[in-house]
């Protein structure tokens, strides 16, 4: 299963290389990306998963206000991977970017480490029986925030540039669909790891030796990347592709008087790479953009300015704006995700967590059943569910079909768990536990499972569903941006539920911190009538779009498929 036979540009336009070069990529590159990912998976995994917990029982932070946290910082990490990505495609290159990353992750995780071996980096345990804890100084917290804004900034470089990097190794859009769906596999089972194995000495065996863990496999996974250079194939950066997307701005404002022509001749066809593609006409959709690429005199097309784009920037600058309605509808979607995460982990703290006499559910875990249902649903879609589709419809499902699922699956999940803490609510008001904070629930931990499994579903369809859209409806020399941009819409989500939550906070009394004595199941509903209304946009935008190049992927690979 090789997919690759040539080193390429930036622009995708193979190079005559010499047979060692051309050996590079494939599938024989997969063995050492997935290393990297799994190395990076199970570190992050194991310390951001338990960071609640960590800071409330640690640096007696508030309930909620260590969710917040958590959000901002699950934010961060999701939106700084689009700064590596124009890094990685600009200037450095994916590999370059990765290591760089995976260091800086180390480095934060050991600082995350040093606070909870080193007494004098931490807060003073709270004395039996006070109501008060004390407070961590200003100099503890500030370690323990460089610690977090460290690894947070590591994982964010090295994640979605490892899908870059690792899509870049094949040629043809059927083998990349397969990688990344093998990607988000890999992804979810390494984070499933780390939720349980690590999350679970952490809190039971020692946070010392679950942190220092977290350094270990992270510096393996580095190894195992750079082990595997010399396989890699790799893409120069060619300077700012964000360049181009102003060129045509630019031209299009300066040139906006101009008259459009009906001949393909009078439009600038100047293309990057070295192959020549037959004269067309612009696209008719966003037809003011067409300016730009509009010639006045014939000596336009030997000046090199801002004044004159190429067809082929122009029509690049249209697929952004296309997809961007379809971009813009995964935010509330991803909401779904930090709203069931976090705000779990509370419902856990007061859930019987028991398994035995000697024995309870880590309240970090929980999460660990998201996981483990994305990546067996993943296994099951891209190994019966997909076929089957294509066997009775003739043609492979398409990047929105999945999209739509996961929307669907998010909103039954958010639902659920609004009716799961109805009951939960409803046991504490009957046993009493409203006068006794602290008190355990009598209902099993377990009660909380579907909620998650529903969530993991929905993950399992949209996560490689948008990864897949995006990557092939971008513009070539934005691949690593494209990789990414499912990061930044999950960090808008993590902002957005963050400040949702904040204004609920504000605004009602459901989420004390007792949340005994407030309306959780209230703020389930909200975000599920929200999602219901989101889903309807989607559906909207979806009817609305037209694919640039999957179904030229679909076709090939439908081709492939009947003469095989």
């Amino acid at each position: 299963m090789d997919g690759g036979g040539e080193e390429v540009s930036s622009d995708g336009e193979g190079q005559m290389l010499p047979d060692s070069a051309r050996k590079r990529g494939g599938w024989a590159t997969f063995p050492f990306i997935a290393g990297a990912l799994i190395g990076s998976s199970i570190a992050v995994s194991g310390w951001a998963n338990n960071l609640i917990v960590y800071m409330i029982e640690k640096f007696h932070v508030r309930s909620i206000d260590a969710t917040q946290t958590f959000n901002i910082v699950a934010a961060s990490t999701s939106l700084l991977p689009m700064v590596a990505a124009i890094l990685a495609d600009s200037f450095l290159g994916c590999f370059s970017v990765i290591w760089i990353s995976s260091l800086i992750s180390i480095l934060g995780i050991i600082l995350i480490a040093l606070t909870a071996m080193l007494d004098p980096l931490r807060a003073q345990p709270c004395q039996h029986g006070s109501a008060s804890c004390p407070t961590p100084s200003k100099v503890q917290f500030c370690i323990l925030y460089s610690g977090i804004a460290l690894a947070a900034v590591g994982v964010a470089g090295t994640r979605f540039t490892i899908a870059a990097i690792g899509a870049n190794q094949f040629d043809n859009s059927k083998d990349q669909r397969v990688f990344f769906n093998w990607f988000a596999v890999t992804l979810y089972a390494s984070m499933v790891l780390g939720a349980t194995v690590i999350v679970y000495i952490e809190e039971n065996v020692s946070w010392v030796f679950g942190y220092w863990l977290c350094v270990a496999v992270n510096v393996i996974g580095l190894v195992v990347f750079l082990s595997g250079k010399r396989y890699y194939r790799h893409i120069k950066p060619q300077g700012s592709p964000f360049l181009s997307l102003a060129h045509v701005v630019v031209a299009t404002i300066v040139k906006r008087k101009v008259s459009l022509s009906s001949r393909a001749e009078d439009y600038y066809h100047k293309e990057d790479g070295p192959r020549e593609k037959p004269v067309s006409l612009p696209s008719k959709s966003f037809r003011f953009l067409n300016h730009a690429a509009a010639m006045e005199t014939e000596e336009d097309s030997k000046v090199n300015s801002w004044r004159l784009c190429s067809v082929q920037q122009v029509e690049d600058f249209k697929n952004l704006l296309r997809i961007f309605p379809l971009l813009s509808s995964g935010v509330l979607m991803c909401t779904t995700l930090p709203v069931i995460s976090t705000l779990t982990i509370l419902q856990t703290l007061t859930l019987d967590r028991r398994l035995g006499p000697d024995m309870k559910v880590p309240a970090g875990s929980m999460i660990v059943f998201i996981l483990t249902s994305t990546a067996i649903n993943l296994t099951l879609i891209d190994r019966f569910l997909f076929p089957l589709w294509q066997k009775m419809t003739l043609r492979s499902p398409m990047p929105l079909h999945r999209i739509g699922l996961g929307h669907l699956f998010n909103m039954t999940g958010m639902a659920v768990a609004s009716l799961v803490e109805s009951r939960r609510l409803k046991l504490a008001q009957t046993h009493s536990v409203l006068d006794h904070p602290g008190s355990v629930v009598p209902m099993f931990v377990l009660w909380l499972v579907p909620q998650l499994v529903l969530v993991g579903l929905g993950e399992a369809f949209h996560y490689p569903g948008q990864v897949t859209l995006y990557y092939q409806e971008f513009p070539k020399p934005l691949k690593s941006t494209a990789a990414a941009m499912i990061s930044v819409v999950v960090g808008f989500a993590y902002y957005l539920s963050t400040t949702v939550i904040d204004l609920v906070r504000r605004v009602t009394t459901w989420l004390p911190d007792d949340i005994n004595n407030g309306r959780l199941g209230n703020v389930y509903l909200m975000f599920a009538m929200m999602q219901m209304l989101n889903f309807f946009y989607f559906l909207f935008c979806a009817k609305c779009y037209k694919y640039h190049s999957v179904e030229g992927g679909n076709k090939n690979s439908d081709d492939e498929s009947s003469k095989s």
